[in-house]
Formats: C-alpha cells, sequence, structure tokens
C-alpha cells in the first residue's frame, strides 16, 4: 500500500459534557496539528499516490471553517463531545466529499483510505482510518 501525508494545523474552543472529562467539561482550547494520508494500492499513471498540492488544499479548506471557532457554537456539533477522536472522524468524512467532488483530481479515484491523526500535543494524539 503506497501513502502520501499532508500536515496543517487548527485552533478550537470547546467544552465537554460527562464526569468522565473533568476540568475539560469547562470552556477550553485546544491546538491540533493534523496529519492526512491517503493510501492507495497502486500509483496513478503519474506514479502519485494523489497530487500532494491539491492535496494539502482540500485538507486545509476541510480545516478553515472549524479554525478559530468555539465547535459548542457549531450547529452542525452542537450537542456533541467534540472528543480529539471524534474531530478526526469529521476531517476524514469532509475530506472524502472533497475526493468524490473531484477537488483532488480524477485519479484520486484510485483511493482506497485515508487516515487522520490529530496531534494534540507531543503526549497524546487520535486517529481515524476510513476506507473510500
Amino acid at each position: 500500500m503506497f501513502t502520501l501525508t499532508v500536515r496543517d494545523h487548527f485552533m478550537i474552543a470547546h467544552s465537554f459534557t460527562g464526569e468522565v472529562f473533568g476540568p475539560a467539561q469547562r470552556l477550553h482550547g485546544a491546538t491540533y496539528v493534523v496529519d492526512a494520508t491517503f493510501r492507495r494500492a497502486e500509483l496513478d499513471e503519474d506514479n502519485l499516490v494523489v497530487d500532494i498540492g491539491l492535496a494539502a488544499q482540500a485538507l486545509h479548506r476541510v480545516l478553515e471553517p472549524l479554525n478559530y471557532r468555539n465547535l459548542d457554537d457549531d450547529p452542525e456539533l452542537a450537542g456533541r463531545n467534540t472528543t480529539t477522536e471524534f474531530l478526526a472522524m469529521i476531517i476524514a468524512d469532509r475530506l472524502a466529499e472533497r475526493i468524490a467532488a473531484g477537488e483532488l483530481g480524477g485519479s484520486a479515484g484510485g483511493l482506497h483510505g485515508i487516515g487522520i491523526v490529530l496531534r494534540e500535543s507531543h503526549l497524546a494524539w487520535a486517529g481515524y482510518d476510513r476506507e473510500l
């Protein structure tokens, strides 16, 4: 399996509901480093997994509506615990929509999957993998 990874970051504020979250139930901020890994079994006709520039642009566009936002105020996310794991899934799903819409070029149709890793710090991170 071939892979290509692009990286970006975003900053958010949010709070959690539930005793399991302890002090994180209060409004707090997080800065995430995001790695998006694209997977395919065989390279395209140009020997690429996917165009790296288009992949980086798509990731940035997916993160843009989340960046510098209080996720508690986002109607799509209201009432959800926007954990690192949950946000990784949201980002993967939104990237998959962009791939389906052709934003990563025609050869991106040969992609098999996407993996997202959100690094909340140098000590903790979470990820989500999905097939396409």
